[in-house]
């Protein structure tokens, strides 16, 4: 596995790893959610197909990657520091691209940023327990008067999080595994999956997550959807999803009418722990038509010389 660092267009350095040939007719580009960074892939990796390259990075204010300074923590930026990523790693070959959550949304703001990328080169997207629009009304699973008090309980909590400057996010660790396995996990979450998340949210930088909390609030990209909507698709959720419910998933299949849509029973939010063997299937499904393409053809297609304009 090789790490390196990236560095934006602002100065903002990404922790960036990837896997498998350089020369690939395909990459497949992991990205990952919501106070979470590279490493909740993890599980699913054994089970990807070997002659795709597989690449993972932290978003900024995430993981190993430096904060999001004054402004930059919003789901746009990370679209464009997405395709930023792509033109500078991955210049030639097409992409299928995964996203979890929030990355997912990054994944449809990409298409409304940068539609020339998505147009020439992605030949697959895959939504895992994502969103297009409407996360500022989530009542995390609980109805009447409990639904209206957890989101006004969850905007005050991105409130509380700005506050603090740097380092992680002040969650005990204690009560970090009790809260996230009720929040982000479904029926019977395995104790060493839980450890992993919660090492993942505690790394996080307080002020970026906020910001970005904040900015998937007023996340609305329905429209942006239909640049993917003639591209191979599949999208996935878990009925016990708190935090983007069953109804948001289908809210992005109503747009992408094609697409392979599935749902976990028992599942909650974190499907690359809980399914994922059937992840990496769906994903491995996307994946090998393109390698398969590539190797018939004995060429990749051209590359953009750079990334589409913002």
């Amino acid at each position: 596995m090789i790490a390196h660092e990236f560095v934006t267009r602002d100065g903002t350095g990404l922790l960036v790893r990837g896997t498998g040939p350089r020369d690939a007719p395909a990459t497949l580009v992991l990205v990952h959610a919501w106070t979470q960074d590279h490493t909740e892939w993890d599980p699913i990796l054994p089970w990807l197909p070997r002659e795709a390259r597989v690449l993972r990075y932290d978003h900024r204010g995430h993981g190993g990657s430096a904060p999001a300074t004054g402004g930059t923590a919003t789901v746009a930026q990370l679209a464009d520091d997405l395709a930023e990523l792509v033109a500078a790693a991955v210049p030639a070959g097409q992409l299928v691209l995964a996203g979890h959550s929030m990355g997912g949304m990054t994944v449809m703001a990409l298409a409304e940023r940068h539609p020339e990328l998505v147009a020439e080169r992605v030949a697959g997207v895959a939504f895992i327990a994502t969103s297009c629009a409407d996360l500022d009304r989530v009542t995390l699973g609980l109805g009447g008067a409990a639904g209206r008090v957890a989101a006004r309980v969850d905007k005050a909590l991105g409130r509380r999080l700005a506050r603090y400057g740097k380092d992680s996010i002040p969650l005990p660790p204690a009560l970090a595994g009790p809260a996230l396995r009720w929040l982000a996990f479904g029926d019977r979450a395995a104790r060493a999956d839980v450890r992993a998340m919660s090492r993942q949210v505690l790394r996080a930088h307080p002020n970026s997550v906020a910001g970005f909390r904040d900015s998937m609030s007023q996340h609305d990209r329905r429209a942006a959807l239909a640049t993917l909507r003639d591209k191979p698709a599949v999208i996935m959720a878990g009925d016990r999803d708190r935090l983007t419910p069953l109804s948001h998933a289908r809210a992005i299949a109503a747009e992408l009418p094609h697409a392979e849509f599935v749902c976990y029973p028992g599942a909650g939010h974190e499907l690359t722990y809980e399914r994922a063997y059937s992840v990496a299937r769906r994903l491995s499904d996307l994946v090998r038509p393109v390698l398969a393409a590539g190797a018939a053809a004995g060429t990749r297609p051209r590359s953009l010389a750079t990334p589409a304009s913002r």
